[in-house]
């Protein structure tokens, strides 16, 4: 019921997952990225602990396949799930459980890896990774780029309805965490709509948090 990607930006070292789904909110419960440590999808039949606990074993130092074998290790009814992995070195790792949903398979590339389930064929995720490697420019674009051609090669094998985008990049919490938790039109061109008013403006809100009196204004009514 899910296709995503977990990617690195070689250039910057930013980390992003996207994300789409027929289930409600799927963002809220798959998505797990921390700066200077990686990225992870954990998806299929839902255990939101992978996320943080397989971050928390790059954190401390082992690759994304060693943090997914610790997740193979530790992780409860492990033939259920489908987790993602990249660490700060782009490389990559995933587990699909025997028990995941439907047609299901995943794809690796440079900084990049995509899974899925239920989907609608087999060439799905391996569609992802290519358009991600074709994007340009913002990890944030080459993200939405990658989901638009996962769509475009069948997608799910019934519609989406939730989709979401997280980035994450030298401060600890995300700088762009974009969701569309339901919709019956196309979640995914949602999230592309938010990032394209986000993206000018991603910069500005960090700096807000980290001093304020260099802030830009925010142009709203009252603001001085």
């Amino acid at each position: 019921m899910t296709f995503s990607l977990v990617a690195r930006c070689a250039e910057t070292g930013m980390f992003g997952v996207a994300i789409s789904s027929s289930s409600p909110a799927v963002a809220a419960r798959c998505s797990y990225a921390r700066a200077g440590v990686g990225a992870v999808a954990s998806q299929n039949v839902t255990d939101p602990s992978l996320g943080p606990f397989a971050l928390d074993m790059m954190q401390g130092g082992m690759s994304a396949a060693e943090a997914i074998a610790g997740v193979r290790d530790q992780g409860r009814h492990i033939a259920y799930r489908q987790v993602l992995a990249i660490d700060r070195q782009g490389r990559t790792a995933i587990h699909s459980g025997s028990k995941s949903l439907g047609v299901w398979t995943q794809a690796q590339g440079r900084d990049v890896a995509s899974g899925g389930n239920l989907l609608a064929n087999d060439t799905v995720p391996a569609a992802i990774v290519a358009g991600f490697e074709a994007a340009r420019g913002h990890l944030g674009d080459r993200l939405i780029a990658a989901l638009r051609a996962g769509l475009a090669a069948g997608g799910e094998a019934g519609p989406v309805h939730s989709a979401g985008m997280m980035l994450v990049d030298k401060v600890s919490w995300p700088v762009a965490d974009l969701r569309c938790d339901w919709t019956e039109v196309c979640p995914i061109e949602a999230v592309a709509r938010a990032w394209e008013v986000y993206k000018p403006q991603l910069d500005a809100y960090v700096q807000r948090a980290l001093d304020p009196t260099q802030a830009p204004s925010y142009g709203v009514p009252g603001d001085q």
